[in-house]
């Protein structure tokens, strides 16, 4: 019984040794949060900021296709104020011919050694839209790799005074058009002169370079 009650009280002096220890350390521990606390001070919560956050709408598109259609517009525009008289050959038939090129290109174009790919028929259309529909039928023949092609201005015989209007002016856009190599009034069987026959440079071909090859 002796050696029992021994054991007893050396486990009851062993748990009250661990409770001192633990009472100690949270002593420890409390001091040391009451001295962090006294050296930082009284502390303030932040406030929450008062923002609204917004979605910032994305920026329009730039309208570059049509930017670069306006500038091509402005850059083939062609002008009905052009004196072409200065340009034409001084033949019977009035041809034209870049410069540099030599006249057996007209003799050539006019005895039909380039079969007419394509023509475009003016008849009806007031000035504006026979210039714009020539612009545009020149730029996708050229495109298109045509070389030679038929306009059909007519001889203004319905026009006021029976004057061809229409041939001086669409003999001024062709000048102004760099696709156009050369051009000569076409042969009776092809509408004489009412219509008049066109080469093209050939397609891939800088503008500033003419050939005399088909």
């Amino acid at each position: 019984m002796a050696a029992v009650a021994e054991q007893w009280r050396q486990a009851q002096a062993q748990a009250a040794a661990e409770a001192q220890q633990r009472r100690e350390a949270a002593a420890r521990q409390e001091a040391e949060r009451q001295l962090f606390n006294r050296a930082v001070g009284p502390v303030v919560p932040l406030r929450p900021p008062n923002k609204l956050h917004l979605k910032h709408p994305a920026p329009e598109p730039l309208p570059l296709q049509l930017w670069q259609d306006e500038e091509r517009v402005l850059q083939e525009s062609i002008s009905d104020d052009f004196d072409v008289s200065t340009l034409l050959d001084t033949d019977d038939q009035l041809s034209f011919r870049r410069p540099g090129i030599g006249v057996e290109i007209t003799r050539r174009l006019r005895a039909g050694h380039w079969s007419i790919q394509r023509q475009l028929d003016l008849h009806g259309l007031r000035t504006d839209e026979a210039r714009e529909a020539l612009g545009a039928f020149i730029r996708q023949a050229h495109r298109s790799g045509l070389r030679c092609l038929r306009v059909i201005h007519g001889k203004g015989l319905g026009s006021p005074g029976k004057s061809p209007v229409l041939k001086g002016r669409v003999q001024a856009w062709l000048v102004q058009k760099k696709e156009v190599l050369a051009f000569v009034q076409a042969r009776p069987v092809e509408g004489g002169a009412g219509a008049l026959l066109v080469l093209l440079i050939p397609a891939g071909h800088p503008h500033t370079a003419y050939s005399s090859h088909p």
